[in-house]
């Protein structure tokens, strides 16, 4: 990235600004970026421990594969997700706060006896299953939050700072050069005008 900047103490203040926000943002920036990444990990594990609850659970209850089909599917249904926003790095996440069931009422006398427990296994299950998919998107956002604080650590050290530390140099040296530049002529006319002096004494 080129830095625009002019070769005068305007810009020269203006770039210096510019480097101070940069270089007091960049520790911020990378505490952030280690925050996110370690975020990121934390929800991805939770996410796969889930995973393989819910799959440890669908293979436990597999004996009682033939019995689901005695089961009614229209006995409990997921009515809603209470979600709740948390903030992780400063970044907003979702965060499982309740799953709302919809069970219609069944005669106990009527139907098998395990009716009651199949509810219950259900609810198991589709707990596991949402709770799951809630860390994989949370940590899908906290991965791309990670990406994009990355970026920007890398746009700050790698390009700006040192594009604004290039243009600082360059604009002193340029006055440092005008400066020597004045001194010198004006020198030269302090000697010329000594050396005429002399001359008409």
């Amino acid at each position: 990235m080129a830095v625009k900047f002019q070769y005068n103490k305007t810009s020269l203040t203006n770039l210096g600004k510019q480097l101070k926000v940069r270089q007091k943002a960049l520790p911020t920036l990378k505490n952030k970026e280690s925050a996110l990444r370690v975020s990121v990990l934390v929800a991805k594990a939770e996410a796969e421990r889930l995973q393989f609850e819910l799959k440890r659970a669908l293979d436990e209850y597999g004996y009682m594969a033939s019995l689901w089909n005695e089961f009614d599917p229209g006995l409990i249904t997921v009515k809603d997700v209470v979600l709740d926003t948390i903030k992780v790095a400063g970044v907003r996440t979702p965060e499982l706060k309740e799953v709302i069931y919809d069970v219609k009422e069944f005669d106990a006398f009527a139907k098998p006896m395990w009716y009651g427990e199949g509810v219950a296994i259900l609810k198991k299950l589709a707990q596991l299953g949402i709770e799951s998919e809630v860390y994989a998107e949370k940590s899908r956002i906290l991965e791309f939050q990670r990406k994009k604080t990355t970026q920007k650590v890398n746009l700050y050290e790698k390009v700006q700072i040192p594009g604004y530390q290039e243009a600082i140099r360059k604009i002193k040296r340029f006055m440092e050069d005008e400066e020597n530049l004045a001194k010198a002529s004006q020198k030269i006319v302090k000697n010329r005008h000594q050396a005429e002096e002399e001359e008409e004494a």
